[in-house]
């Protein structure tokens, strides 16, 4: 090793030097040149003396997988709800689900966390869940998750109160977690700005609304006017919360950690399961499309420049399919399990963690 950084020094002094003397004998009045040239040469050779140093290599190598982590970050976000269902025919108690196994998924390492995981992920959070009866199912998810089953059938008749909210704080780890009854898009502005008013922030906050406003109004420019309302009030709790009526980051203003923001898609509607006919008229296919439509334009999710990651309930849905519901609109466990998976590898890749496995 020795010996061959001895031969790669002399090879490099023959190289910068014969070349220097010789063109200095012809480029003695254009010293301009002269040193143009010089500093040429000098470049190359260091380029090619690079390796024999590990100091360099090892700097130019770090550089490099920072740029390289960063980009896989950007990608796995958008790939995060790529799942797949693997049922055995006539047998629900063996719905499983799990990533694709697509080569650009598989890079990103997803993972099904245990509570363990998510103790240490969620450890001190305050995690806020709002929105309808689908939001109420994401809830019962993630505790599902943290709680043993003895306690997790203990809360289920407060969590599951019609109509109502619901807090409880995990000790074991320390995490916070409220449901916010909130069916209407203009719920859920309402509670953005009383965020604000208090200057109280949630570290994860996720969010929903559309299946009451398309039975009640079924006016999806409505909707979309509520929609842009909300993103308005989302963006403003980011990065810098004015105090005292001031504007700006100047005196009176303090810094607000960004929460953690997702939006929590509408389901697959199966028109014939649901269970009035005043929703199978309302709740129709098109109407469902034109809801989405006006979603994806009011600029509120992460892949259309806004600011909340969609957890894509209507493709776990549609991918688990008719077996998985009974009214054609609340889901099995699993599709809520898998919701809530999802939203927590979200915040592995944003808080730029992975698991130790």
């Amino acid at each position: 090793m020795f010996g061959g950084l001895q031969f790669g020094l002399l090879l490099a002094c023959i190289v910068l030097f014969v070349p220097m003397v010789m063109a200095g004998w012809h480029l003695s009045r254009n010293k301009m040149l002269f040193f143009s040239g010089a500093l040429f040469i000098s470049l190359a050779v260091c380029v090619h003396l690079t390796p024999y140093f590990p100091s360099v290599s090892d700097f130019v190598t770090s550089v490099q997988s920072v740029v390289i982590f960063d980009n896989r970050d950007d990608s796995c976000i958008n790939l995060v709800n790529e799942v797949v269902w693997d049922m055995k025919p006539m047998r629900e108690e063996l719905l499983n689900w799990g990533w694709s196994k697509s080569w650009k998924v598989m890079a990103c390492e997803f993972q099904k966390l245990g509570k363990g995981d998510i103790s240490d992920l969620l450890n001190g959070s305050w995690v806020v869940v709002a929105g309808d009866s689908q939001s109420r199912l994401v809830v019962q998810s993630l505790l599902g998750l943290v709680l043993n089953s003895e306690r997790m059938e203990s809360i289920k008749g407060d969590l599951f109160r019609r109509h109502s909210d619901y807090g409880i704080v995990v000790e074991e780890m320390g995490m916070k977690l409220d449901f916010v009854w909130a069916p209407y898009v203009a719920n859920l502005s309402n509670l953005m700005m009383g965020f604000k008013q208090n200057r109280s922030y949630p570290d994860v906050l996720v969010m929903g609304a559309g299946l009451w406003h398309m039975l009640h109004f079924t006016n999806a420019s409505s909707y979309g006017v509520d929609l842009k309302s909300l993103r308005s009030s989302v963006v403003s709790l980011l990065p810098l919360a004015p105090e005292l009526g001031t504007d700006g980051p100047v005196m009176g203003t303090v810094s607000v950690r960004s929460p953690h923001l997702f939006w929590l898609g509408m389901p697959m509607l199966i028109n014939g399961m649901l269970n009035t006919e005043e929703k199978r008229e309302k709740l129709s296919d098109e109407m469902w499309h034109a809801y989405d439509k006006v979603l994806r334009d009011s600029r509120l999710l992460h892949r259309y420049g806004g600011p909340c990651l969609l957890l894509d309930i209507q493709s776990l849905s549609w991918n688990c399919g008719p077996r998985c519901t009974v009214d054609g609109m609340h889901y099995d466990g699993a599709v809520y399990e898998a919701a809530v998976q999802i939203l927590l590898n979200a915040l592995l890749i944003e808080s730029h963690q992975k698991l130790i496995t």
